[in-house]
């Protein structure tokens, strides 16, 4: 089968349509970042508030991710983009309204259950319509979207800054415009071929694979996936819990947690905060965001490029490793004040970028047998959720302890996660998501 022959420019399209998802995540995670020195004064947020308010994002996405699973397997990946992104457009303006600090976390815990459900559908979806030698780089169109949502974000707030005491009601209620594109895109989009085989659709699966790389591609697929598919397909938690399934599954939690307990995310979370601790002012504090979304998206660019050449467990290595050592440097310029941090926490945003960032999302959309990935892939992202929670909980309460060595706790972290990668996590690229059924399970 030749590479030739795949319709590059369709599984293009409807990857980066689905990938708009991955946009509205990048939004909801970067908009607080500029919101947060308005939010503090307009609701007296205290360290504890600041933490909420912020993670509170984590908690509707644990509901997203369940309701997505739910949703996915029994009418389809579209229709869960679809609800996600009218809820995200609800959320969006109800934050942009909020009259106090309660209805304000309770909106912005709304906005996350869309966040939650399209960071798992985005992904999933692509993986499953995307030929194997091109997967690692559509699942990772899905990272580009986030860090282009932050970007984009970062400037905005940045333009922002100086609109007055109600100006993050308009960073929050400009998430609207997005969520309505990504609603109208996902109109467009055909259902995946593998929800729809598992639904009993196996001729109108047939048509979309052929679309995607001719009949013989077509016909090799759909026996592919049938026989994958073989007996019990509906969502079944309890199905995890297989000795030839729970491999998989706990090193799909294990890749979630530690892409969120490295850190880094405290960085794009609370970077006005850690760079008001070096004497900063506000502007210069939310244009170090603007800066760190550039360079988050420049990385995520080289990551598209390495991801498929390079291999997935070298990245992450690479990730964990850099991260634990640029840990050590942030320390020590913290805590001499010098202004120098902004160009190694740069660094440390550079390598998430090229690395854990986008290849955890990869492996989780691929390290799944057919039959369970819509539950294993909700369990993977509900423990990703809940990290991120505890690591934006918890940044302002040890922050305001420990100061600059709270970075020592990170780098820890990241040693772990190293040795995590080194003995648990095979390579996956180029091999359909049917020849990856025994990569993680035992034989």
């Amino acid at each position: 089968m030749q590479q030739q022959s795949f319709n590059s420019r369709y599984i293009l399209g409807i990857s980066f349509i689905s990938a708009l998802g991955g946009y509205l995540f990048g939004f909801d995670f970067a908009v607080i970042s500029g919101a947060l020195p308005f939010l503090q004064k307009q609701f007296e947020l205290n360290e504890y508030w600041e933490g909420f308010a912020t993670g509170s994002l984590a908690i509707g996405a644990i509901a997203g991710c369940l309701i997505a699973a739910a949703v996915s397997d029994k009418y389809g990946r579209k229709k869960g983009l679809m609800i996600a992104a009218s809820i995200f457009m609800v959320s969006s303006i109800a934050m942009a309204l909020s009259g106090d600090r309660n209805f304000f976390i309770f909106s912005r815990a709304i906005a996350g259950v869309s966040v939650g459900m399209a960071s798992m559908l985005s992904p999933m979806y692509i993986s499953e319509i995307s030929p194997a030698h091109l997967r690692g780089r559509m699942v990772a169109i899905n990272q580009l979207t986030i860090v282009i949502g932050i970007l984009i974000t970062n400037l905005v707030n940045y333009t922002l800054r100086n609109q007055g005491a109600d100006a993050w009601r308009w960073m929050f209620g400009l998430g609207a415009i997005p969520s309505a594109l990504f609603l109208l895109g996902a109109l467009q989009l055909p259902e995946s071929p593998r929800w729809l085989i598992s639904a009993g659709h196996t001729q109108k699966a047939s048509s979309i694979l052929a679309r995607i790389g001719g009949a013989d591609f077509a016909a090799n697929t759909v026996a592919q996936i049938s026989q994958s598919l073989t007996g019990n397909h509906k969502l079944n938690y309890r199905a995890l819990l297989q000795r030839a399934i729970l491999p998989a599954v706990l090193v799909g939690i294990g890749l979630a947690v530690f892409q969120q307990l490295c850190g880094i995310n405290v960085v794009f979370n609370y970077a006005p905060r850690i760079f008001d601790s070096i004497g900063a002012s506000q502007d210069d504090q939310l244009l170090q965001t603007v800066f760190i979304g550039a360079i988050n998206l420049v990385f995520t660019l080289l990551a598209m490029l390495l991801v498929d050449k390079l291999g997935r467990k070298p990245l992450m290595l690479i990730g964990a490793g850099g991260l634990a050592v640029l840990y050590g440097i942030v320390v020590s310029l913290l805590a001499a004040g010098s202004a120098n941090v902004s160009w190694f926490l740069l660094m440390a945003i550079g390598t998430y970028a090229m690395t854990l960032a986008p290849v955890t999302w990869v492996l989780i959309a691929e390290i799944f047998p057919n039959k369970v990935r819509g539950a294993a892939t909700s369990i993977a992202v509900i423990s990703l959720w809940l990290a991120y929670f505890i690591l934006v909980f918890t940044f302002p309460i040890l922050f305001n302890n420990l100061k600059d060595s709270t970075f020592y706790i990170y780098a820890g972290i990241c040693v772990i996660g190293f040795f995590f990668v080194w003995f648990k996590i095979r390579e996956t690229k180029g091999k359909t998501l049917e020849e990856l059924e025994g990569v993680i399970s035992p034989h």
